[in-house]
Protein backbone atom coordinates (compact mmCIF):
# COMPACT_ATOMS: atom_id res chain seq x y z
CA UNK A 1 0.00 0.00 0.00
CA UNK A 2 1.74 2.97 -1.03
CA UNK A 3 0.10 6.46 -0.16
CA UNK A 4 0.14 9.63 -2.62
CA UNK A 5 3.93 10.15 -3.57
CA UNK A 6 3.15 14.02 -4.71
CA UNK A 7 2.10 14.47 -0.92
CA UNK A 8 4.47 13.82 0.75
CA UNK A 9 6.95 15.60 -2.07
CA UNK A 10 5.08 18.85 -1.69
CA UNK A 11 5.01 18.30 2.08
CA UNK A 12 9.05 18.08 1.89
CA UNK A 13 9.33 20.90 -0.35
CA UNK A 14 6.99 23.15 1.71
CA UNK A 15 8.80 22.62 5.36
CA UNK A 16 12.27 23.67 3.65
CA UNK A 17 10.67 26.55 2.08
CA UNK A 18 9.08 27.29 6.00
CA UNK A 19 12.47 27.56 7.43
CA UNK A 20 14.58 29.22 4.42
CA UNK A 21 15.52 32.15 4.58
CA UNK A 22 13.92 33.81 0.87
CA UNK A 23 12.42 32.10 -2.34
CA UNK A 24 13.28 28.88 -3.56
CA UNK A 25 13.79 28.55 -7.09
CA UNK A 26 12.10 25.96 -8.86
CA UNK A 27 16.16 24.28 -10.35
CA UNK A 28 16.66 24.02 -6.45
CA UNK A 29 13.07 22.08 -5.43
CA UNK A 30 13.73 20.09 -8.88
CA UNK A 31 17.43 19.17 -7.54
CA UNK A 32 15.90 18.62 -4.32
CA UNK A 33 13.12 15.99 -5.34
CA UNK A 34 15.52 14.57 -8.23
CA UNK A 35 12.98 15.50 -10.84
CA UNK A 36 12.58 18.19 -13.69
CA UNK A 37 12.20 21.77 -12.89
CA UNK A 38 8.70 21.96 -15.23
CA UNK A 39 7.17 19.01 -13.36
CA UNK A 40 8.34 21.32 -10.13
CA UNK A 41 6.83 24.49 -11.66
CA UNK A 42 3.84 22.36 -12.91
CA UNK A 43 3.04 21.07 -9.00
CA UNK A 44 3.55 24.21 -7.30
CA UNK A 45 0.90 26.07 -9.68
CA UNK A 46 -1.60 24.01 -7.80
CA UNK A 47 -0.20 25.22 -4.77
CA UNK A 48 -0.25 28.83 -5.91
CA UNK A 49 -3.76 28.40 -7.38
CA UNK A 50 -4.46 27.83 -3.58
CA UNK A 51 -3.19 30.55 -2.63
CA UNK A 52 -0.74 28.82 -0.40
CA UNK A 53 2.75 29.74 -2.05
CA UNK A 54 3.26 32.59 -4.56
CA UNK A 55 5.92 32.90 -7.01
CA UNK A 56 8.51 36.08 -7.64
CA UNK A 57 10.10 36.71 -10.63
CA UNK A 58 13.38 38.23 -11.40
CA UNK A 59 16.67 37.45 -10.15
CA UNK A 60 16.43 36.22 -6.16
CA UNK A 61 12.80 35.10 -7.12
CA UNK A 62 11.23 31.84 -6.99
CA UNK A 63 8.38 29.88 -4.69
CA UNK A 64 7.69 31.47 -1.13
CA UNK A 65 4.63 30.43 1.12
CA UNK A 66 1.99 32.77 1.15
CA UNK A 67 -0.01 31.85 4.02
CA UNK A 68 -0.65 30.97 7.96
CA UNK A 69 0.88 27.80 8.17
CA UNK A 70 -1.59 27.36 10.83
CA UNK A 71 -4.56 27.46 8.30
CA UNK A 72 -3.25 25.06 6.15
CA UNK A 73 -3.62 21.09 6.87
CA UNK A 74 -1.99 18.10 4.76
CA UNK A 75 -5.16 17.26 3.36
CA UNK A 76 -5.82 20.98 2.18
CA UNK A 77 -2.32 20.36 0.09
CA UNK A 78 -3.31 16.90 -1.08
CA UNK A 79 -5.88 18.58 -2.72
CA UNK A 80 -3.92 21.63 -4.39
CA UNK A 81 -1.39 19.47 -5.61
CA UNK A 82 -4.37 16.92 -7.53
CA UNK A 83 -4.36 14.66 -5.28
CA UNK A 84 -5.88 11.34 -6.88
CA UNK A 85 -6.84 8.50 -4.55
CA UNK A 86 -5.26 8.11 -1.53
CA UNK A 87 -4.49 4.52 -1.64
CA UNK A 88 -2.71 3.00 -4.74
CA UNK A 89 -4.52 -0.31 -4.10
CA UNK A 90 -7.91 -1.72 -5.22
CA UNK A 91 -9.89 -4.56 -7.10
CA UNK A 92 -8.57 -6.01 -10.27
CA UNK A 93 -12.00 -7.12 -11.26
CA UNK A 94 -14.88 -4.66 -10.50
CA UNK A 95 -17.30 -6.94 -12.17
CA UNK A 96 -16.73 -10.15 -11.52
CA UNK A 97 -18.68 -12.86 -12.59
CA UNK A 98 -17.34 -15.24 -9.71
CA UNK A 99 -18.99 -15.52 -6.66
CA UNK A 100 -16.42 -15.72 -4.50
CA UNK A 101 -14.29 -12.58 -5.79
CA UNK A 102 -17.84 -10.45 -5.67
CA UNK A 103 -17.80 -11.11 -1.47
CA UNK A 104 -13.71 -10.29 -1.30
CA UNK A 105 -13.99 -7.64 -3.26
CA UNK A 106 -17.07 -6.19 -1.03
CA UNK A 107 -14.70 -6.84 1.94
CA UNK A 108 -11.55 -5.31 0.45
CA UNK A 109 -13.09 -2.45 -0.74
CA UNK A 110 -15.52 -1.81 2.84
CA UNK A 111 -12.16 -2.03 4.54
CA UNK A 112 -10.20 0.45 1.78
CA UNK A 113 -13.21 2.96 2.23
CA UNK A 114 -13.29 3.07 5.70
CA UNK A 115 -8.87 3.57 6.19
CA UNK A 116 -9.79 6.21 3.54
CA UNK A 117 -12.04 7.91 5.96
CA UNK A 118 -9.90 7.33 8.54
CA UNK A 119 -6.55 9.06 6.58
CA UNK A 120 -8.81 11.90 5.43
CA UNK A 121 -9.60 12.91 9.16
CA UNK A 122 -5.82 12.58 10.19
CA UNK A 123 -4.69 14.34 7.17
CA UNK A 124 -7.53 17.01 7.70
CA UNK A 125 -6.17 17.50 11.56
CA UNK A 126 -2.50 18.21 11.35
CA UNK A 127 -1.36 21.74 9.71
CA UNK A 128 1.62 22.80 8.31
CA UNK A 129 2.24 24.46 11.14
CA UNK A 130 1.96 21.57 13.80
CA UNK A 131 4.72 19.47 10.52
CA UNK A 132 7.17 22.75 10.83
CA UNK A 133 7.15 22.41 15.08
CA UNK A 134 8.03 18.76 14.75
CA UNK A 135 10.86 19.57 12.15
CA UNK A 136 12.44 22.06 14.44
CA UNK A 137 12.14 19.90 17.64
CA UNK A 138 13.71 16.68 14.96
CA UNK A 139 16.42 18.98 14.44
CA UNK A 140 16.88 19.78 17.76
CA UNK A 141 17.34 16.33 18.36
CA UNK A 142 19.83 15.25 16.03
CA UNK A 143 22.23 18.16 17.09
Amino acid sequence: MRTDSRLSRMLHVLLHMVRHDGPITSDAIAHMLGTNPVVVRRTMAGLRDAGYVRSEKGHGGGWAIAVDLETVSLLDIHHAVGGPRLFAIGNEHPSPDCAVEKVVNAAVEGALRDAEHLLIARLGAVTLAELAREFDAECITLR
